[in-house]
């Protein structure tokens, strides 16, 4: 039987168009503000870091293209809602809170918080955070736990944009101790300026923390979210999230099965 052209040309159009978008690359929303050792710019100008390599190797695993786009952390989930990017591949933890409006992949790396301060700081905590202050960057799993878990210790709490703001007011004596990924902090230590400073103890395992860091998924993309499970476990399983990890990081962060 014979169909209609018109018929016949809206179906390969829709076919093509298919075809196009699963071809097109996908679009990595990570922070616009530098989050080194896991997203920062190289002297090329280029994005790197564990995550941003992870995510290439990622997509190689899935033979599709990634395109990684700089986006303002406080707007990250709004940009993955409108489709400006496809995914959040920027140390977001797997929150219940978060889960209730994105989806997420299975975790492929966790580390704790960590609290730094001053290393001539005599201080035992959360005991002696009382009239200290404290900074910690808004909108993280840090600042949630900080919340709920340290709001009658009497330290002072300050939330922050960006992380790299909150190095700086520790630096410069503005913070007394501030709480991050512990990570993200021992390559903060490795700076000269940051000689003086040290890790004084990391955070207890706590919900506020979730199930470890994943990538943030629009609820209703689960053909994305089957292959990006299946090309975790395939870049864990092979030692590529391993190796990326020690080069970046010098330990293994990856969330093995």
């Amino acid at each position: 039987m014979k169909l209609p052209m018109m018929f016949v040309t809206a179906v390969t159009a829709l076919g093509l168009s298919h075809t196009a978008l699963a071809d097109a690359p996908l679009n990595v929303g990570i922070s616009g503000e530098p989050y080194p050792p896991f997203t920062y710019k190289a002297a090329s100008g280029d994005w790197t870091g564990f995550e941003v390599e992870l995510a290439h190797a990622i997509c190689a695993d899935m033979e599709r293209e990634c395109k990684i786009v700089p986006t303002g952390w406080s707007g990250i989930i709004p940009s993955l809602d409108a489709g400006r990017i496809d995914m959040i591949m920027n140390s977001m933890s797997i929150t219940e809170k978060r889960q209730r409006v994105i989806d997420f992949t299975r975790p492929y790396y966790f580390t704790p918080g960590a609290y730094v301060a001053a290393s001539d700081l005599e201080i035992n905590i959360p005991e002696d955070l009382d009239g200290l202050v404290m900074g910690v960057q808004s909108a993280t799993t840090n600042a949630t736990y900080a919340r709920r878990e340290l709001r009658d210790s009497g330290v002072e709490i300050r939330l922050y944009d960006q992380a790299e703001q909150v190095n700086n007011d520790l630096l410069s004596g503005r913070l007394d101790v501030i709480l991050a990924d512990e990570i993200a902090m021992v390559q903060f230590l490795e700076r000269d300026e940051a000689d003086d400073f040290e890790v004084k103890a990391t955070a207890p395992r706590h919900e506020a923390y979730g199930e470890g860091i994943g990538i943030g998924l629009r609820q209703e993309d689960d053909a994305l979210q089957t292959s990006l499970n299946e090309a975790i476990s395939a870049v864990i399983e092979d030692g590529t999230c391993a190796s990326l990890s020690e080069q970046y990081l010098t330990t293994d962060v990856c969330v093995y099965d």
